[in-house]
């Protein structure tokens, strides 16, 4: 018996460490799964993907089938694993419902996106239409996080299987294939349509397809259409039959009623046929208008079209009698007609008004300012009316409120802006609270980063703390090392760590003196929240584990300990160090630069001295950011390049030898920049200023709103003086025109 066992318990972990290898090894895993036969890959995908059991049983052996599934999701190379071996296999062995329903698990869990243009090629093109709605519908949510050419490629495969869907027989240069429901199906996909398609699109099915419950959702989510297919949807409405400048004109559906311009989304944002416009049409137009600054791009002519709709909706009229229709266009006034305004008129207007976004700080001093001399007394209810005009209000205004209304601020639909109140108005209402002898129950429902300005000495007077009401709160180091102290007292360290922000309030000491079991057990939770954890606090985790259970010690650790530390980093440790040091960053454990150096010659080690494809990408995380220039030159294949362009434009600080580099692979992957599309600028985003200035004179000239785009988006990787330039004289060739 005692043999039996013994061999029992080395076949069980020998399978344990073959599979823990496999996911290690996701090329390798990729190679097992496409050699499995139709029988075995239905039954891998059952037990992955539909089994709820917590323990797989293998004959006599049994495996922790949940902490298993767990490892594989979290893992990116394993995802990417899941995703190609899908592609590959299922729709040849499983329903093609099943095969969406395990593409939308992978691509929905994972932070990383795999589908990249080459891969899309791989989609089927021959699938039931319950299938192909359902795929859709989840590239559809995927959109904003894929690539500009992912989109475009996306988009033929969509119009490729719609296309073979028309009736070719009724085809003609006249005529387009594109009815109402393929444009319900392409979703914000349609904005990828040629100009001359949309030109030809039935009358009959355009006003089928406005007439659509979904409609006005799809058309509010256009946000990368431009000037000119807005321009041709809103001809082809307007021709179908809808009078879009008769603000009576009402649509229609089931029970309930909406006007028409609602209808439109943000095809609003470019009409233009503002001849002979009525006041009562200009404001319904700046009312729908107020959800134009979700648009990626062509803010200068929407703001020059809200100028024009703002002056043709005062005609005739004071700026009093209209500021409540003028929607977020009111933005525009200056500080002059905004100190002319009666607190009367700000008051009526205050819904409107508290909807609006980037307001000036001059601007929300005076309608706070205009609205309270109305109010005369501050209230709950007033600030609640306010929105981001509360930040405008004086703090000797809220320290003179009553101490309840101010209780209702805390707790009530204004914590959105708390944060936004400068430190002395945030002390304003602190103090108040804290003279009015009802402070605690008030501290109990200070949410997120307010509560961080609390003092200490409000906390010591204070009783009936708990860990569960800490959990919303953000903390500042000695409010959790206060808070830590006196809720150990009576809470398991379990309750403490497992609130998140309280690990703050753990000292050296007391890592040191955790029992073993409580250690290891509660480990994760110091994991989970490493980026709460100062480099001191992460040294002497690292040091407690060294000295419980080196074995075992995760190896992103070891870069806290002393470099010599480093050389246990080797083999099947590899992986999880740099999958970890991947996620956590480098900057987190703060390294010295020595020790920074000695642990990128590691990482280098653990990649075999090159980054070979996109399972190293996936593996590297945030720490390609950190790689020599040298490295990225030499041993950085363009296939790896690819898949890492969207990881370096999370960088924070790349060196200018990196960003050189970088240019150099960008060149060699897409080629001159003469030659780019569209949606390759996209894709090379803020690193077209790393471009000279006549290469982005080239692309400015061909892609001006583009250029402009990227240029306000930049901040990370550079604000280049010849990207700046380029738009410059791009805007000034475009206004003069």
């Amino acid at each position: 018996f005692h043999v039996y066992y013994t061999y029992f318990s080395i076949l069980q972990m020998s399978i344990k460490s073959y599979l823990k290898n496999l996911l290690y090894q996701p090329r390798q895993l990729l190679s097992e799964l496409q050699q499995l036969d139709q029988q075995q890959f239905q039954t891998a995908m059952k037990h992955l993907f539909h089994s709820k059991k917590e323990h797989l049983e293998l004959g006599n052996i049994i495996l922790n089938w949940d902490k298993t599934r767990e490892r594989i999701f979290r893992s990116p190379g394993v995802n990417r694993t899941l995703f190609l071996v899908t592609l590959d296999k299922c729709f040849l062995a499983l329903s093609a419902l099943d095969c969406v329903d395990i593409l939308s698990q992978v691509l929905r869990t994972s932070a990383v996106n795999y589908l990249q243009p080459d891969v899309i090629g791989s989609l089927p093109n021959l699938l039931l239409e319950d299938a192909f709605r359902n795929l859709s519908s989840l590239f559809k949510d995927l959109y904003d996080r894929t690539s500009a050419s992912t989109r475009r490629a996306l988009y033929g495969w969509m119009r490729q299987i719609l296309q073979r869907s028309y009736n070719m027989s009724e085809f003609n240069e006249s005529t387009s294939w594109v009815s109402a429901e393929s444009l319900w199906i392409l979703g914000r996909y349609m904005v990828h349509l040629p100009l001359e398609e949309i030109l030809k699109i039935s009358l009959n099915e355009m006003r089928l397809f406005i007439s659509y419950d979904n409609a006005t959702k799809q058309l509010d989510t256009v946000y990368d259409i431009t000037p000119e297919l807005a321009q041709a949807l809103l001809a082809r409405i307007n021709s179908s039959g809808f009078d879009m400048r008769n603000t009576s004109t009402i649509y229609r559906q089931g029970c309930f009623a909406f006007s028409f311009m609602a209808a439109l989304g943000l095809l609003v944002c470019f009409y233009d046929d503002l001849e002979q416009m009525e006041a009562a049409v200009a404001r319904a137009l700046l009312h729908q208008m107020i959800k134009c600054n979700q648009l990626r791009g062509f803010q200068a002519q929407v703001h020059e079209l809200k100028s024009q709709l703002l002056n043709i909706a005062m005609q005739n009229q004071t700026l009093n009698d209209t500021l409540g229709s003028l929607s977020d266009a009111v933005v525009g006034l200056t500080s002059s007609q905004l100190e002319s305004l009666s607190p009367e008129a700000v008051h009526s207007a205050i819904a409107t008004l508290n909807q609006v976004s980037g307001w000036a700080k001059s601007q929300v001093m005076i309608l706070s300012s205009k609205y309270l001399s109305y109010e005369k007394v501050l209230s709950f209810y007033h600030v609640s009316q306010m929105g981001a005009l509360v930040t405008g209000v004086g703090t000797r205004s809220l320290h003179s409120m009553n101490p309840r209304e101010l209780s209702q601020i805390i707790r009530g639909t204004t914590p959105q802006y708390l944060s936004d109140l400068s430190p002395a108005q945030q002390q304003g209402i602190l103090r108040k609270l804290a003279a009015s002898g009802d402070f605690s129950s008030s501290v109990k429902d200070i949410q997120g980063a307010f509560f961080k300005e609390v003092s200490l000495s409000s906390l010591w007077k204070q009783t009936g703390y708990n860990s569960s009401m800490l959990k919303e709160k953000e903390l500042r180091s000695s409010q959790a090392l206060y808070l830590y102290e006196l809720l150990s007292k009576e809470n398991h360290t379990v309750d403490l760590l497992s609130t998140g922000q309280l690990v703050k309030g753990v000292t050296c000491q007391l890592i040191e003196s955790m029992d073993t079991d409580i250690f290891l057990n509660n480990f994760k939770f110091f994991e989970m929240n490493l980026h709460l954890l100062s480099p001191y606090q992460v040294n002497c985790l690292a040091w407690k584990f060294w000295k419980v259970s080196n074995a075992s010690i995760p190896p992103f650790l070891l870069l806290a300990l002393p470099s010599e530390y480093l050389e246990y980093v080797r083999g099947p440790l590899c992986v999880p160090f740099l999958e970890r040091l991947g996620k956590a960053g480098m900057d987190l454990l703060n390294p010295s630069h020595h020790k920074r150096d000695a642990a990128l010659q590691k990482v280098q080690e653990c990649l075999n001295s090159s980054i070979a494809d996109e399972y190293d990408v996936d593996l590297l995380g945030n720490l390609i950011c950190h790689l020599p220039p040298a490295f990225l030159r030499g041993r950085m294949s363009p296939k790896a390049m690819a898949a890492a362009l969207r990881q370096f434009k999370l960088c924070q600080e790349l060196s200018h030898e990196q960003k050189t580099e970088i240019k150099y692979k960008l060149l060699q992957l897409y080629g001159s920049s003469n030659n780019w599309t569209a949606e390759t600028t996209l894709d090379v985003g803020p690193f077209i200023a790393l471009l000279s200035k006549e290469e982005l004179n080239v692309l400015a000239e061909k892609f001006p709103d583009v250029i402009l785009q990227t240029a306000k988006t930049i901040g990370a990787v550079s604000s280049a003086q010849e990207l700046l330039s380029a738009v410059f004289e791009s805007v000034s060739n475009g206004t003069g025109s």
